[in-house]
């Protein structure tokens, strides 16, 4: 039941995030927030550190949220985001085992929030009617206004007399509405009810006792199911052909990887030369196919030990040949990651180029628990769990680097022996300019070099193009931070702000 002081306090969370997002972007106003969140739930008694899961939790959600204002990148926001959810989930179930149960919780609770604010609010509780009862008459309405709307506009296509009457009475009610609400600001009632919402869901928390029962019935071991015929007899037989196929299946596809992984080996990874070409299919489909057959390996294998083949007394041999599959699928991870060198080696970082290594690193882990699964009989909650945690933690971590500076440092420095692409270059965040402003002279020593080891046909940007668009937008950069106020202030832009500013002695 929600209490009358929580909406008293849901409604002043709306004000302080009005106050602070009001017409500001996202910087310290953010941070401010969320440490007044925290500390409240400190003080309330709410934040628990019993378990790994919770410590990840709270970590990962304050480290983004400082990092935010550090980093200020895209991705910093998106995993922040995604902390929150999983942070507000924590907090309607702090003992769940496992990452997807409390996104679960979270997300029921994002829409369950609003329900239980509308309840109090209106008091649609009171006297014992429902909230679903007292919304499904404010919904009774819904469908006659449809019709209405769809016959009005069937009236006007068919009548030019009835339109420019509809038409004259839409301008008179325009004109009404502007001279009641002209100074109204619609920004500040968008911004208050996304305040409200987002107040509802931190504050006015609901929990869901399926998804609970899930988590707490879940168990990471397997338990043999003994299936018996009609007659009562127990089938060994079907478990036999079950692992004759398994044996037959991974005996050959572990010949054939072998086979791929000597070649590359041999081709990529210690005698691999680049004679010009673009690199598309050795890296772009090469990498994706790779990926995608290590992936349905995977589930080969959780195929064949999803059951009592797990308890078979002469499986030995399907694990021994599944651990030689897993190993492989691991070599030719590897192998992924090596293509992935050579073209950034040759063409420059790019964020896709980045997340692949991020990519395989999951990949690698998640082919480890594999392994732990088969060799330890372990269920696929235990999977699920363990690599959804580990995604968590990476994604995190891989967050707080400002991946735009490692790109724009990295690919000006190795412009003598990468492609430097221009074009893309210049679409990376301000917080880069100082990297990315170079002087006409060296941007043109560069192209000179470029077209030498590069001499493609494609038509990429000249120098001069780029240095007009980085000067243009080096000039909107320091305009509109100069108009930005203290709560929309974040680190790495103020110091791209002030470097262009000592650079052109400003």
């Amino acid at each position: 039941m929600v209490k009358r002081n929580e909406i008293s306090l849901v409604l002043t969370s709306a004000v302080v995030i009005t106050a602070l997002f009001y017409k500001q972007s996202f910087g310290l106003n953010l941070l401010i927030f969320e440490l007044l969140f925290f500390i409240l739930l400190m003080f309330s008694g709410q934040i628990q550190f019993r378990t790994k899961n919770q410590i990840t939790t709270i970590t990962g959600f304050l480290i983004t949220a400082i990092f935010t204002v550090i980093t200020n990148s895209l991705f910093v926001y998106y995993i922040h985001f995604l902390s929150l959810i999983v942070f507000v989930g924590m907090l309607v179930y702090p003992e769940a085992r496992s990452f997807i149960s409390t996104v679960g919780l979270s997300i029921g609770t994002l829409f369950n929030s609003q329900l239980a604010f509308l309840t109090k609010a209106t008091g649609a509780g009171r006297n014992g009617r429902k909230p679903g009862l007292f919304l499904r008459k404010g919904l009774v309405f819904v469908i006659p206004v449809i019709i209405i709307f769809v016959f009005f506009m069937i009236y006007c296509s068919s009548n030019p007399v009835f339109d420019q009457l509809a038409i004259k009475a839409g301008n008179k009610i325009s004109d009404i509405w502007t001279l009641l609400f002209k100074d109204l600001d619609v920004m500040i009632l968008v911004t208050f009810m996304v305040g409200l919402v987002l107040s509802n869901y931190i504050f006015l928390r609901t929990s869901n006792t399926r998804i609970i029962s899930y988590d707490q019935q879940s168990a990471e071991g397997m338990t043999r199911i003994k299936h018996r015929t009609i007659s009562g007899k127990l089938r060994p037989k079907g478990i036999l052909n079950e692992y004759r196929s398994g044996v037959f299946l991974l005996l050959v596809l572990n010949v054939i990887i072998l086979v791929l992984n000597v070649i590359d080996i041999y081709w990529v990874w210690f005698n691999f030369e680049w004679n010009g070409q673009y690199l598309k299919q050795f890296v772009h489909e090469g990498t994706y196919l790779l990926l995608l057959s290590i992936l349905i390996s995977v589930a080969l294998v959780l195929y064949y030990f999803r059951g009592n083949l797990n308890f078979f007394s002469g499986n030995r041999l399907l694990k021994y040949l599944s651990f030689a599959w897993i190993a492989q699928n691991a070599i030719l991870a590897l192998s992924v990651a090596i293509r992935n060198f050579w073209y950034i080696h040759y063409f420059s970082l790019a964020y896709k180029r980045i997340g692949v290594f991020i990519f395989l690193v999951l990949t690698l882990y998640g082919l480890f628990t594999v392994f732990l699964k088969v060799r330890n009989r372990k269920s696929p909650f235990y999977l699920l769990r363990n690599n959804v945690y580990m995604a968590y933690v990476v994604l995190v971590i891989c967050s707080l680097i400002n991946w735009d500076g490692v790109i724009a440092s990295y690919n000006f420095n190795h412009a003598d022996r990468s492609f430097l692409h221009l074009d893309y270059m210049s679409t990376l965040s301000d917080k880069t300019l100082p990297i990315l402003d170079k002087p006409l002279a060296e941007l043109s020593r560069i192209d000179k070099f470029q077209k030498e080891k590069f001499p493609f046909e494609v038509k990429y940007m000249t120098p001069e193009e780029y240095k007009r668009i980085i000067d243009a937008r080096k000039k909107d950069f320091i305009e509109n931070w100069e108009k930005k106020g203290f709560l929309s202030w974040n680190l790495p832009e103020y110091l791209a702000y002030r470097d262009l500013l000592k650079k052109y002695h400003l």
